[in-house]
């Protein structure tokens, strides 16, 4: 009984698989923890590059959580 055990421990199919969901979800987590912060630092970022206050308008950061609202 120990022995087919131990041969089904041993067998690392899929094991890569599996981390990579792992890494995907947390860092999806972290996205929409920090999801405020990381519109505000994209909406900055245009504003010192473009410098248009009608993209920054575009991009309404308060708009766009105000439309999609996390539960």
């Amino acid at each position: 009984m120990m022995i087919p055990l131990k041969a089904f421990i041993r067998r690392e199919e899929g094991i890569g698989t599996v981390e990579i969901v792992i890494i995907i979800a947390v860092l999806v987590g972290i996205a929409l923890i920090f999801r405020d912060a990381i519109i505000n630092f994209a909406v900055e970022l245009m504003r010192s590059i473009f410098g248009n206050e009608n993209i920054i308008n575009d991009i309404n950061s308060s708009g766009i959580r105000d439309n999609n609202p996390v539960n």
